[in-house]
């Protein structure tokens, strides 16, 4: 027994001195992450005002504020560190919590600061590089302009083949691309002058939006010459889509009658018959398109035609017949149940409810009461005779569980209404006869109806 207290112990003052371990570095820690949260704080100010310089004060707001809040926060930081080396003596407990309490706040600060000097190191650098930036749009504007004069040759070139509507998103791209380099030549110019005034904020702003002018002029005359590849190949394609349907159309008029298909067809022909006579100007994108929409309806419509030939179609009297069935089921169903409400359970009076709604979903479905809808269509009557045969279905099941539960509560005990012994059979109360014969001629009639319906 001595030596278990004494393992004990020992176990004990290992823990101990393992806490204390722990909290020594959580204290020296602290005490770190302090002094480096403070020179942070330091150097993010140098930044900032550097930041100000370059970028002005509104584009430096956002880390101005963030500084705040982390002076704010360390110097409750601070405090607790004082109150660790105070006069008055503290619990290991206390320690450790202000220890934790010092590390969390110092760690805030530090990603803090981390997300917002990220934020404008990208914007500092291009300010630093304005001189190099500016030197750069120049450039980029003579190189820029010298290919606008081939871009209007391309454009005149392409007027005399396709169609005013085909050429409207490039026509105007040289003289819009000749405005919005004037505009960056200005830009730079501001830029400039503001940058050499000590308006900074003012430069990179002027800066920036030449930058943004130069890069959407390079992207209209890059359209222009992309354009005359593009209506080259929308040309080539067209013929070939014209080939094939012209084959399409000789291959749709073997296909079963439909139609969907005859429309489709038509279309087809309509489409091909919309394309110009030679040497007249064309949109070759526009007649691309409206070919391809013709050709994918064509082929849906193939589709779906020999999908209806491979599966039957119901007659349009079955279909009424299944319908008419339902009706006649549903109609029994619910006169069993209304006339019997004590004795009927929950199952029947479900399986009831789902027949109706099954049946009332056929109705949505038509679009009209299925009793005295005209006719039906030969892509609704397949889904129309299974809803009426399951509508049918569930009144059927009804019935049943209706039937069970009337078998169920009928009497079964014959002195129970009279028997030997009981008040109908000569020592029971006035009128016992007339109560036993009541039931039994209920119990029968009750009987022979269902065994007629069932039967």
């Amino acid at each position: 027994m001595a030596g278990f207290w004494g393992k004990r112990k020992r176990e004990e003052l290992e823990a101990q001195q393992e806490l204390q371990a722990q909290d020594a570095d959580l204290a020296k820690r602290a005490r770190t992450e302090l002094v480096a949260a403070d020179e942070r704080i330091r150097v993010t100010t140098d930044e900032l005002d550097f930041a100000e310089a370059e970028l002005g004060a509104d584009a430096t707001s956002a880390l101005r504020e963030a500084l705040a809040a982390v002076r704010t926060h360390l110097g409750e930081a601070f405090r607790l560190h004082q109150l660790n080396h105070d006069h008055i003596p503290d619990t290991a407990e206390e320690l450790r919590a202000r220890n934790s309490r010092i590390v969390q706040l110092c760690e805030w600060a530090e990603d803090v600061l981390d997300e917002r000097t990220a934020e404008l190191a990208e914007r500092i650098a291009r300010a630093r590089r304005a001189p190099e930036i500016i030197a750069g749009v120049r450039g980029d504007v003579a190189l820029l302009r010298e290919r606008i004069p081939q871009a209007r040759e391309i454009v005149d070139r392409l007027a005399v083949r396709y169609a005013p509507q085909a050429l409207a998103q490039v026509e105007a791209n040289p003289a819009e691309a000749e405005q919005l380099l004037g505009f960056a030549e200005h830009g730079v110019g501001v830029a400039e002058r503001r940058r050499a005034a000590g308006q900074r904020e003012q430069a990179n702003l002027a800066l920036e939006a030449a930058t943004e002018s130069v890069r959407r002029a390079a992207t209209l005359l890059d359209a222009v010459e992309t354009f005359e590849v593009e209506a080259l190949r929308a040309e080539s394609t067209l013929a070939a889509i014209v080939e094939d349907s012209r084959e399409d159309i000789v291959v749709a008029l073997r296909e079963p009658h439909s139609p969907t298909v005859s429309a489709a067809v038509a279309e087809l022909q309509a489409a091909l018959a919309a394309l110009p006579a030679a040497g007249v100007n064309t949109d070759p994108f526009s007649q691309l398109t409206r070919l391809r929409e013709a050709n994918a309806g064509l082929d849906a419509a193939i589709a779906a035609a020999r999908e209806r030939a491979a599966r039957p179609i119901p007659p349009l009297e079955h279909v009424r017949h299944a319908i008419d069935d339902a009706d006649r089921q549903l109609a029994v169903a619910r006169d069993v149940i209304a006339g019997h409400r004590g004795w009927i359970g929950a199952d029947a009076r479900t399986r009831l409810a789902e027949g109706e709604r099954v049946r009332l979903d056929l109705d949505r479905f038509l679009g009209l009461p299925a009793a005295t809808v005209p006719t039906i269509g030969e892509d609704h009557r397949e889904q129309a005779m299974t809803m009426a045969r399951r509508a049918a279905y569930l009144a059927g099941e009804a019935l049943q569980l209706a039937r069970r539960d009337i078998d169920s509560s009928r009497p079964q005990d014959p002195g129970q209404w009279g028997g030997p012994g009981g008040p109908g059979w000569g020592g029971g109360r006035r009128g016992g006869g007339g109560d036993m014969m009541g039931g039994i001629l209920g119990g029968l009639v009750i009987g022979s109806i269902l065994d007629g319906i069932f039967d």
